[in-house]
């Protein structure tokens, strides 16, 4: 029986060849860890100036006697 070009033959089954080391892939736990990283700086941190806005309309001041 021949084995295709990127196949072995172990114990009487076809086994793909390993890739090289070089082709790792970021796996699913690590990119579910940097979105939590994210998430979690962003929460507790923030991005930027996001608080709450402050309004330029002047206070009324208590230096001017009522009047009755």
């Amino acid at each position: 029986m021949p084995v295709p070009e990127g196949y072995h033959v172990v114990r009487r089954h076809i086994r793909r060849n390993p890739r090289p080391s070089s082709a790792k892939k970021m796996s699913v736990w690590t990119i579910a860890g940097v979105c939590a990283l994210v998430w979690l700086w962003a929460h507790f941190i923030g991005f930027g100036d996001t608080g709450t806005a402050t309004s330029n309309t002047p206070a009324p001041t208590a230096s001017a006697p009522a009047v009755r």
